[in-house]
C-alpha cells in the first residue's frame, strides 16, 4: 500500500485529517473528523468539546479514545476559548484549563489543542521541530492579532516556521456584516481582496486569505492547507453556522522526539 493510500485509510478509519507539510517526523499534527466517537443527536460522532451541551461522559470517552488512537502519553492542554488574543505556554498550565485562544510548547509529548466548528485552526512548528503551537482564530481573534501574538511567543524566527491552516468555513459560505469587513480593512487595504459583496450590508469573507495575508506580513514563508469548508462538508466536519447546536473538532499538535 502506498503512503497516500495508507493516509486515506487512516483518515477514514480514525477520523483524522493530517497536514500535507514538510514538518520533521517527530512533529505530529492533525484535525479530528466527526466520524467515529459515541456522541449522539446534534453532536453525533466524535465531539471533543465539553462546553456545547453534549453528554459529558460521551465527551470523556471520545477524548480517551483520541488519546489511545494517537498514543498520547500526556493529557492535551485543553483551552477555554474566548475569542481573545491570549496565548499560554503549555508547560505553565498543565492540569489547568486556561482562558486562552492559543497554546505553544517546547517540551516533548505535551500536546497543544484547539477546538473549532467553523473558526480557523492553525497548527505551527519550525523546520527543526523544536517547538509547536495551536491557534484558534475566529474573525475577532484574527482581527485582534492572535496569530502575531502567538508567533511572537515562540522562540524561533518566523522565517523558519511552518503553518498549516486546518478546516474552517469556506469563502463561499462565510457571510459577515460590514463591521467585520471594516475591522480588517482598517488594518490594511489589502484585506479588501478577501471580501466579496453580497448586498449593501453583507459580504462573503475568505478567512483563509486573511490569515495568509497576516502570515506573509509576519514573514512566514511556508503556509499549507486552507482548502476545506466546514459548512458545506457535513460528512466530515461540524459547523456552527450550519447547525448552531453541534460538536467540535480538535486540531492537535505535539512533539515525540
Amino acid at each position: 500500500m502506498s503512503e497516500a493510500d495508507n493516509k486515506t485509510r487512516n483518515d477514514t478509519d480514525y477520523g483524522w485529517l493530517t497536514p500535507d507539510w514538510p514538518a520533521p517526523k517527530h512533529v505530529h499534527a492533525g484535525t479530528t473528523l466527526r466520524n467515529g466517537g459515541i456522541s449522539q443527536g446534534d453532536y453525533a460522532g466524535f465531539n471533543l468539546a465539553t462546553h456545547v451541551g453534549d453528554d459529558q461522559q460521551s465527551v470523556v470517552v471520545n477524548r480517551q479514545s483520541l488519546a489511545v488512537q494517537l498514543n498520547l502519553s500526556r493529557e492535551p492542554v485543553w483551552l477555554e476559548q474566548v475569542h481573545s488574543q491570549v496565548v499560554v505556554k503549555a508547560e505553565d498550565v498543565q492540569g489547568q484549563i486556561p482562558q486562552a485562544d492559543a497554546c505553544y510548547a517546547l517540551q516533548n509529548q505535551l500536546p497543544c489543542v484547539v477546538l473549532t466548528a467553523d473558526c480557523l485552526p492553525l497548527l505551527v512548528t519550525d523546520q527543526g521541530g523544536s517547538c509547536i503551537a495551536a491557534i484558534h482564530a475566529g474573525w475577532r481573534g484574527l482581527a485582534e492579532g492572535i496569530i502575531k501574538k502567538t508567533l511572537a511567543s515562540m522562540p524561533v524566527d518566523n522565517k523558519d516556521l511552518l503553518v498549516w491552516l486546518g478546516p474552517a468555513i469556506g469563502p463561499q459560505a462565510y457571510e459577515v456584516g460590514d463591521d467585520v469587513r471594516q475591522a480588517f480593512i482598517q488594518q490594511g487595504k489589502e484585506a479588501e481582496q478577501a471580501f466579496k459583496q453580497v448586498d449593501k450590508a453583507h459580504w462573503l469573507m475568505d478567512i483563509y486569505q486573511l490569515a495568509r495575508q497576516q502570515l506573509k506580513h509576519l514573514e512566514v514563508r511556508q503556509v499549507f492547507g486552507g482548502d476545506y469548508c466546514t459548512y458545506t462538508d457535513e460528512d466530515r466536519f461540524y459547523s456552527y453556522r450550519r447547525n448552531k447546536v453541534t460538536g467540535r473538532m480538535a486540531s492537535i499538535i505535539w512533539l515525540d522526539k
